[in-house]
């Protein structure tokens, strides 16, 4: 029984890992990425979508990102919805493309990005500590219940800190990593 709570915290330390990652992907490093763009939300005919699926989305040249819409009415929402983001690249659309140079980054956006990251890699480590939390209350109840004995209580709280000392190593890794990319001129 303690072994499907700890399977499910793992699964969800696991999710954690993903949305950090999936977080971190959209920060800006100077090199031009599909992930800087492709959750944009582009509102036409009424409704909200991503931007991957109205369009494709490559990256011809290093510091550059071509955005071929699937329709072509659909080239002003997407621009609209490039100048509305935070991402701070003006779009110069030749009738049928969309591109994005990204410039280079200044040594102060370098600092604030990596600063960002920090605060982004603590909020991931937080939602690993909630689970394990979350998961400890569970086996503690169970233990009063008489579910579990107090030995399985004790080997699952170790296992369960095994477990989270394991992914908030995993979540600084992740940090330390993309601040080198992002420190990296």
């Amino acid at each position: 029984m303690v072994n499907e709570f700890l399977e499910d915290a793992e699964e969800r330390m696991k999710g954690a890992i993903n949305s950090l990652n999936e977080d971190l992907n959209g920060y800006r490093t100077g090199r031009a990425s599909p992930a800087l763009v492709e959750k944009l939300p582009v509102e036409m005919y009424g409704s909200e979508m991503p931007l991957y699926q109205m369009a494709s989305i490559s990256v011809p040249e290093a510091s550059q990102i071509a955005i071929k819409p699937y329709d072509a009415n659909a080239i002003s929402p997407i621009e609209r919805a490039i100048l509305k983001s935070d991402i701070g690249i003006m779009p110069n659309n030749d009738g049928k493309v969309i591109r994005l140079n990204i410039p280079r980054l200044t040594e102060e956006r370098r600092r604030d990005l990596t600063k960002l990251v920090g605060k982004r890699v603590e909020e991931g480590k937080v939602a690993v500590r909630n689970v394990r939390r979350d998961v400890l209350s569970d086996l503690r109840d169970l233990q009063k219940e008489s579910e579990i004995t107090e030995d399985d209580l004790k080997k699952g709280q170790d296992d369960l800190q095994g477990l989270t000392d394991k992914f908030v190593k995993q979540i600084d890794d992740i940090g330390k990593e993309k601040n080198a990319e992002i420190m990296e001129v």
